[in-house]
């Protein structure tokens, strides 16, 4: 008789469950920040933390902005109110379908608090990414267009901001999710928007971020008021769709 061995990063019967199963299941967006600053330290191993996700290519071309001096942020303060009212007036006024009421006047009541206290934010961390101006050769063009076919060369040109956009996006987000882990197990509250692209540009001038370089996120970044918790989310029987859709 055979014994078969376990997957590599699989959990043996019996075995305990890896810590990062609970991290996972237990990182809240934690919005109720201590004013209380966070060590350098602890931030820069946040950032360690990113930089240790994939990026396209391994090109590796992301930056962050990490902002703790209370006098930036105060100015800050104003942009990000600005954001999220616009954001609480629109896309943000109804729950979204089959949402409880009461859990999203909760996460709304959250969300106003942070506005209202942004001032007192510990740290705040805005990931950058700029893919380098592209090297295209009229051969390659040839083999590209040849490879998809016609039809799918046309479809490609239609949407070709869109797939620059999720392609930057795909060397970034990866490490913010790295980062957002890392400070649930430091004891950290986080949380990820993007609603600062309303305002992009103020955002750009208040922090002398390049024009040319994009932003994807404004992480507020502290101790929590609250305490962890089980995230509630859709089961997986849910969402999988085995083989085909």
């Amino acid at each position: 008789m055979t014994t078969e061995t376990p997957l590599a990063g699989s959990v043996a019967d019996g075995a305990a469950e890896p810590s990062l199963f609970s991290t996972m299941s237990t990182m809240r967006a934690m919005r109720r920040l201590r004013p209380d600053p966070v060590p350098d330290e602890l931030l820069d191993q946040l950032i360690q933390a990113a930089v240790w996700g994939p990026s396209g290519g391994n090109m590796q071309r992301y930056e962050y902005v990490v902002v703790t001096d209370r006098a930036v942020m105060a100015k800050l303060a104003p942009l990000w109110k600005r954001c999220v009212d616009a954001y609480l007036a629109t896309t943000g006024k109804y729950a979204p379908e089959g949402m409880d009421e009461a859990a999203y006047g909760r996460m709304v009541a959250a969300i106003e608090y942070q506005r209202d206290h942004f001032a007192d934010t510990p740290a705040l961390i805005i990931p950058c990414y700029q893919f380098p101006a592209p090297r295209i050769e009229e051969e390659g063009l040839r083999i590209y267009a040849e490879a998809l076919g016609a039809e799918a060369t046309e479809r490609m040109g239609r949407i070709q901001e869109r797939f620059s956009a999720l392609a930057e996006g795909s060397c970034v987000y990866p490490g913010v999710q790295n980062l957002l882990l890392a400070a649930r197990g430091l004891g950290l509250a986080a949380n990820i928007t993007i609603w600062h692209l309303f305002l992009e540009t103020e955002w750009k001038a208040a922090l002398g971020i390049p024009e040319d370089m994009n932003t994807f996120a404004a992480i507020p970044v502290g101790w929590p008021r609250g305490k962890f918790g089980p995230v509630r989310r859709r089961a997986v029987s849910e969402v999988v769709h085995r083989d085909r859709w």
